[in-house]
């Protein structure tokens, strides 16, 4: 069996040496590096061959590329590489490394056309004074065969463990059993739909009841399917910190004790944290000079890397463990461990951003991969943030007080069209504040392009010229310059304004994606399967719309565990939430707590739409009540402050803790038992009607004709459903649920809420015990 590994992969392999440096220096994006290696070809000859495929091979690995150029009238092979700035400034460890590489391909060509020798170049293009530096060297064949046959020796033995690994996992998982003795009810089901549809290379929507099992009932079949799928890779791709832990403690239960104690462990677990949470020394920067975890970290990498497959299951505390053994920085030991890892899991950002990691790789690398989507509801909202970006007229006003003098001219423009764009689409004009444009301003956004090319160029000559407000600005100033080149009806350009310190208005400029579906869609083309799984996927059509998942994807829906008698469900229809009939709900709901709680002593959750709501709630209910339990969600909850939250839900305690719907308390959480026996949701959960939401009610309804349902009532049901699911979470728990409004009674409304729930309206309940 051969094990095939890209020239680029190889050499970064063997040859990579010395030390991590993330210092920023300006470099050319994707796009102006496909440029400068078109106009590099350019200028050569009429016979120079561009792009040429080689491979070839050692013993049973097979080494494979793509070399830049060829010109056979001078028999030089050339690497080109773009830049910017100072070509000295270029690390010494990047340069060996270009080296090892055009070596690589000079062998690969030297064998296929039979050379004696060749001139091998390196090409440094200038991307903004176009000059190209070329470096040159002419090698004989047998010197290059002598180079690739070191280089592929010192890769061989690591791959070979990786072949034998590979053979490994897939025994294992050929073997694998489900840990338990049996599926819960429904779980079995949503398990074949996932198996088949990795079978059939299909996406899939599982939209199945809270508590059902969903993780180890989506990782288990998709666990089975990868050696028979010849699939590289599994991602599990969380919105939370709990979906990710969750995610570990079911692959822990379906990999025994004595597998996961193997050294090497049949199945390679990691878990991707943030960067911030990753870093041990916060204080440093991330450079060889600075940080004594960057400093030789790649020749400290292979012993690490070496340690941390042997280990198996990475989650954040083992991998920590293993890079400071050989102290190595654990955040970027776990960017390398991607390569050789089987399950991967992590945020969403990590597949679905615009620069997404896994993503990149896994098209670079061609991977195989499955995908499973947890709590995919909360995808289209994160989905919008990684598709948006804005800029502060404030904030770049206090920044350019302090900037180097070469800065001035750039950012004293940008600041001019700045005022002129508000002054022409109307701070008079715009009575909310808030002004959608039609079009893209041409001149305001070159000024901005001119702004961060001034930058560049300025950072070229001092790299450490840019203080941390000046360069978060930077960094923004280029993700709006990325997202306006692909700005399209899927998203608004609008300003927002607000009065200024010393008169006038200041804005905010938002480029705010809509419809993220154009992005997504071919990251969902990538995989062979991806399953996105939720309580909340419906309508089907709503998630399909606004995620661009293909047409030919299924819905499913898992028939619930739980039956009508385990949970009341009582609509006060007599009651209505909306704004302007908030100060007149305030007693009613009062009454209705105090009267359960006398009934029937126990924990609850009640949620409401925002803070202030629920504070005049929480002040009434201790004036009239003060001896019920009260705990409540501060506006700014730290960690430590959650935890505290949820641990007054015991069995041991009583009482009503307050939470704003569609917050971390709405999802996510787990109080099974007499933990929480029920909760009060005092909302519909529709979003805030503003001038934003009016605009994206306006373009949806264009788009897909639904304009109220996508924007208001879809994502309002569906952070009530998500609310509801924290009280039955087991087949023995029992509980009752008071759904407060009007509206809850409507058809249009009881037409989304899941199909077991039996609803009773207030007139036939108001008295009645939720336990019967």
């Amino acid at each position: 069996m051969n094990y095939s590994v890209a020239v680029r992969a190889l050499c970064e392999f063997t040859a990579k040496t010395g030390d991590l440096d993330l210092r920023f220096t300006p470099s050319p994006s994707a796009q102006q590096g496909i440029a400068g290696h078109a106009l590099v070809a350019s200028r050569r000859g009429d016979g120079y061959e561009r792009e040429i495929s080689l491979e070839g091979n050692y013993r049973h690995l097979r080494v494979r590329g793509r070399a830049d150029g060829f010109d056979p009238v001078r028999n030089q092979l050339e690497e080109v590489k773009t830049f910017r700035g100072d070509l000295a400034l270029i690390p010494a460890n990047h340069r060996a490394l270009h080296w090892a590489q055009v070596k690589i391909y000079g062998w690969l060509l030297c064998q296929s056309r039979e050379l004696d020798e060749i001139r091998l170049a390196l090409v440094y293009f200038d991307i903004v004074s176009q000059r190209e530096t070329l470096l040159s060297e002419v090698f004989s064949a047998a010197e290059l065969q002598g180079f690739f046959n070191q280089q592929c020796e010192r890769f061989i033995v690591w791959a070979e463990q990786e072949l034998a690994h590979r053979t490994d996992r897939d025994h294992a998982l050929s073997e694998l059993k489900f840990p338990h003795a049996c599926f819960r009810n429904g779980q079995r089901p949503l398990a074949e739909a996932v198996y088949k549809a990795v079978g059939t290379g299909r996406c899939l929507m599982l939209q199945a009841p809270t508590g059902i099992g969903k993780t180890l009932g989506t990782l288990f079949p998709m666990l089975k399917a990868l050696p028979i799928q010849n699939l590289d890779k599994l991602f599990f791709l969380a919105a939370k910190t709990p979906g990710r832990r969750l995610a570990l403690n079911s692959l822990r239960s379906l990999m025994p004790e004595q597998e996961r104690e193997q050294a090497p462990a049949p199945l390679r677990v990691l878990e991707l944290v943030a960067r911030d949470k990753a870093c041990e020394h916060p204080d440093k920067a991330c450079h060889g000079e600075a940080c004594p975890l960057a400093n030789g970290f790649y020749d400290r990498l292979p012993g690490a890397r070496e340690a941390a497959v042997k280990t198996g299951m990475l989650d954040q505390v083992a991998l920590r463990e293993v890079a400071l053994a050989h102290s190595v920085c654990p955040y970027y030991l776990s960017q390398e461990l991607t390569r050789w890892s089987d399950v991967i899991v992590g945020d969403y950002n990590y597949y679905f951003d615009l620069n997404a990691m896994l993503f990149g790789l896994t098209v670079a690398n061609q991977w195989r991969v499955g995908v499973l989507v947890d709590e995919a509801h909360n995808l289209v909202e994160r989905a919008r943030r990684m598709y948006s970006a804005e800029l502060d007229q404030a904030a770049f006003k206090a920044l350019r007080r302090g900037v180097p003098v070469a800065l001035k001219k750039a950012l004293d423009r940008l600041d001019r069209q700045w005022r002129d764009l508000g002054k022409s689409v109307g701070e008079e004009g715009a009575p909310s504040g808030y002004r959608v444009l039609d079009s893209l301003p041409t001149k305001l956004l070159n000024a901005l392009h001119n702004a961060v090319a001034a930058i560049t160029d300025y950072l070229t000559e001092h790299p450490f010229g840019l203080d941390a407000a000046l360069q978060t600005f930077y960094f923004d100033a280029m993700h709006f310059c990325r997202l306006s080149e692909l700005f399209d009806e899927h998203s608004l350009f609008d300003m927002t304004f607000r009065p200024g310190r010393r008169g006038g208005a200041t804005s905010t400029l938002c480029l705010r994606n809509i419809v993220p579906a154009e992005f997504l869609n071919p990251r969902f083309d990538a995989t062979r399967a991806t399953v996105l799984f939720s309580a909340t996927l419906s309508p089907s059509r709503y998630y399909g719309d606004l995620l661009g998942l293909p047409a030919s994807t299924p819905w499913m829906e898992v028939e619930s565990p739980f039956s009508t008698e385990q949970l009341s469900v009582q609509v006060i229809d007599r009651v209505s939430t909306r704004f302007h009939h908030r100060a007149a709900s305030l007693a009613p709901i009062v009454e209705l707590m105090s009267h359960q709680f006398a009934v029937c002593p126990g924990n609850y959750l009640a949620f409401f739409s925002s803070f202030d709501y629920l504070e005049q709630v929480v002040g009434l209910l201790r004036q009239r009540h003060p001896d019920i339990p009260v705990w409540v969600q501060s506006r700014r909850m730290d960690e430590p402050a959650r935890q505290t939250f949820l641990e007054r839900f015991s069995e041991d305690e009583q009482g009503i803790g307050f939470a704003v719907l569609g917050g971390v308390f709405g999802e996510g959480i787990d109080l099974p038992g007499e933990r929480l026996i029920g909760a009060f949701i005092a909302t519909l959960g529709l979003p805030q009607m503003n001038p934003v939401n009016e605009q994206f009610k306006r373009r949806m309804g264009v788009l897909f004709g639904s304009g109220y349902d996508y924007t208001y009532l879809y994502p309002g049901v569906q952070k009530v459903i998500q609310a509801a699911g924290r009280v039955i979470r087991t087949q023995q728990d029992r509980g009752v649920i008071y759904l407060i409004d009007d509206r809850f009674a409507g058809p249009q409304v009881q037409r989304l809420l899941p199909g077991w729930w039996q609803m009773a309206s207030s007139a036939a309940t108001r008295h009645s015990h939720p336990f019967g």
